[in-house]
């Protein structure tokens, strides 16, 4: 049999007689000469497939058929390329390191060790990451250790100031390292029936890691952002002994009730291009492509969420197919849910979650955390929490401002001086002076101010309580603490136009991203302007306060609502309205600040596992938590609470018909739906605000 090789080198000869053929009839040889050389052609081939002739491509004998050719070389003129590279690091105030460090089950992850020059008895700063520890310790070719750490995912001057040895290591089957690749890979249990997870891989990494590094003192400190922050919470599972301190920031916690995949039911599709970079490739090679502009356009174009991802082959990774397998809040979700999984975990480690008010991403997950695991810190010293101005991982960077809003300082960084390096230091440093960190440092948003407090929710360190209280929604689109009356229009209505969905923010809508002109990092502080005069929005506004009005902790929806429809999608928006004009800053005349808002999905108002159809035009509850706020709407603002039915292309949108599956509805699902907001006495609607409420004399006032 002619291997395939052998076919093309046979191609190959064909084609060189036949070229020879018409050059001789070119040159006047005569046709019959022509039908001879056909001949010959036929007869030279078949020789070549019974046995082949001496000189002709496809005769190869079975020598050359198994031995590789030698390169060619030119000794005369030889290649200057070193056959081995050896790299100067002259003038280093670092060395670097790279170990492939074996787990229990013999697969190696790739880590990056890098130790400044002259270090003894250092204390080790390790984050695990799916985003490549090459990328994430040489942000610039520098011989200098600042500049290489300089971005995402390191805090710099913590690290270089602090001299920290810094590890970094790709997770199992990313970029450098072995075995293969699961997206949050679930703990040890029903969703993962094998001996590893990442809390034994970061044992093992610890393990080895305090055996081989001899400048180290045996102390380890992890931390990391994001998803670097969900692989830091693993580390407080069966924790190695080195361990000493933890500081997840931003984690990913439950990816259906409010972080990352899902809120409370409705799928944050605009991370599609996430999850096919993600898992396509080991090393993030394969890109999502766009069609539009403006995103709005490409979603709606497709139609639904399963759609898109067919157009882009998204089926083909893991992680998708399971999402689409998992639209409820069903055991796949729930028993992976970190608050859930560390409330029952005993706590061992010097945990600091780190909480972005303004965190587009990952904002419910650490505070879920901090209520699951505080309980168990009953002297006050293993649980602390802090709440910055930040969108998500901006604690790292400058955090003197957030689109337009300013806040006299730059907080990111008082962070890192002031409450970060003192934690650290007292726990992974032999001699550190014991540092007077407070359990909750909570930034107050609208006065600028932080506050050192005991616990959270607290509104002040002293002299004030926390007191539930319903803001009404009220006829005329009003809103006020007290309740309607009977004598007012019972309900405010829209038209929810799915054909039409209300755009999350000012379109023309970019991909997740955080490019230097991007607006993903900023879209939680966009104004909400554009939004409340839209007719299928209905905003609902305060007097103006003459008094300042402050909340601390988690504002509560309490809805009563009806839709024609069968199901239907429920956004509700806490927003700062401010003074029609402001001294110093003339763009924020006006300005309407979210401070706190969530989606809500309807067919899951009686269980967020088993979704079920809504009665058409029956007014209807539902009630949702928002996310924590720490925020003072000060004397001359108003407050106003905006209601819609879609949060679009962010969400997925609701074909407001109920259908099995939102991830494949057709197009003929897709309806209009008068929605009702109702505000009747015993139909009433209201934010449950944690409203400040002052018993004595204290300076947060």
């Amino acid at each position: 049999m002619v291997s395939s090789t052998d076919s093309r080198d046979v191609d190959h000869f064909r084609d060189r007689v036949r070229l020879y053929l018409q050059v001789m009839l070119v040159i006047g040889l005569g046709a019959r000469r022509g039908v001879f050389m056909k001949k010959v052609i036929e007869v030279l081939t078949v020789t070549v497939l019974v046995g082949g002739i001496g000189g002709v491509p496809g005769a190869r004998s079975a020598a050359a058929q198994t031995a590789p050719s030698a390169p060619v070389q030119y000794p005369d003129l030889p290649s200057e390329t070193p056959a081995q590279l050896a790299v100067s690091t002259y003038g280093f105030d670092h060395t670097r390191r790279e170990e492939m460090i074996p787990m229990r089950d013999g697969v190696k992850l790739h880590t990056v060790i890098l130790v400044p020059k002259g270090a003894t008895s250092a204390p080790i700063l390790l984050t695990r990451t799916p985003y490549d520890a090459d990328e994430l310790t040489t942000h610039s070719q520098s011989a200098h250790l600042g500049p290489a750490l300089s971005g995402y995912d390191n805090a710099t001057d913590v690290i270089v100031e602090g001299g920290y040895i810094r590890v970094v290591q790709d997770v199992r089957g990313k970029h450098g390292s072995e075995g293969d690749y699961v997206m949050n890979r679930p703990m040890r249990g029903p969703q993962n029936p094998t001996p590893v997870d990442h809390a034994t891989d970061t044992y093992d990494t610890i393990d080895w890691l305090v055996k081989n590094v001899p400048e180290t003192n045996g102390k380890v400190g992890i931390l990391g952002i994001s998803y670097d922050g969900f692989l830091t919470l693993t580390a407080l599972f069966d924790p190695h002994p080195a361990l000493a301190a933890a500081v997840p920031m931003n984690p990913m916690v439950d990816g259906w009730i409010g972080d990352d995949w899902f809120h409370n039911g409705a799928f944050r599709q605009q991370n599609m291009p996430y999850i096919w970079e993600q898992e396509a490739t080991r090393k993030t090679e394969a890109k999502w492509w766009t069609s539009h502009f403006d995103d709005y356009d490409t979603y709606l174009q497709a139609g639904s969420a399963g759609e898109v991802g067919r157009r882009h082959g998204l089926e083909q990774v893991g992680f998708w197919r399971k999402i689409l397998a998992h639209p409820t809040y069903d055991a796949f979700w729930s028993e992976q849910a970190m608050d859930k999984l560390l409330a029952a975990q005993p706590l061992t480690v010097p945990v600091m979650l780190v909480h972005g008010l303004w965190d587009q991403e990952d904002i419910y997950g650490d505070i879920a955390v901090y209520e699951a695991i505080e309980p168990k810190d009953t002297a006050n010293d293993r649980v602390f929490l802090v709440m910055g101005p930040w969108n998500h991982g901006q604690e790292i960077q400058d955090g003197s401002s957030l689109g337009p809003l300013r806040f006299g300082s730059d907080t990111a960084l008082h962070f890192r001086r002031e409450i970060l390096r003192p934690f650290l230091d007292r726990y992974l440093k032999d001699d550190a002076p014991s540092a007077d960190v407070p359990p909750v440092a909570a930034f107050e948003t609208g006065t600028n101010t932080w506050r050192d407090l005991d616990s959270w929710p607290a509104g002040c360190a002293s002299g004030c309580t926390i007191q539930p209280t319903p803001l009404y929604l009220t006829a005329g689109l009003g809103l006020r603490f007290e309740a309607p009356r009977s004598d007012e229009v019972p309900f405010e209505e829209y038209v929810s136009d799915p054909a039409r969905p209300v755009p999350y923010q000012p379109r023309p809508i970019q991909p997740m991203g955080y490019e230097d002109d991007g607006t993903w990092p900023k879209w939680l502080v966009s104004d909400q302007r554009e939004a409340s005069g839209r007719p299928d929005v209905r905003a609902f506004v305060s007097e103006v306060l003459t008094a300042p009005v402050k909340i601390s902790g988690r504002p509560i929806a309490h809805l009563i609502a009806s839709t024609s429809g069968t199901d239907s999608d429920w956004v509700v928006k806490l927003i700062d309205v401010y003074p029609d004009q402001v001294a110093g800053q003339a763009e924020l005349g006006g300005y309407q600040l979210m401070i706190s808002a969530d989606i809500f999905r309807g067919r899951y108002r009686e269980s967020l596992e088993t979704p079920g159809p809504l009665t058409p035009d029956a007014p209807l509850p539902y009630r949702f938590a928002l996310p924590t706020a720490n925020h003072v709407f000060r004397a001359g603002h108003r407050i106003m609470v905006q209601v819609q039915s879609s949060w679009f292309p962010l969400y997925d949108r609701n074909p407001q018909t109920f259908v099995s599956d939102i991830f494949w509805a057709k197009p003929g699902d897709y309806q209009k739906a008068v929605q009702r907001v109702h505000h009747a006495p015993g139909q009433a609607s209201f934010v449950e605000l944690p409203l400040v409420e002052w018993t004595g004399e204290d300076d947060a006032r």
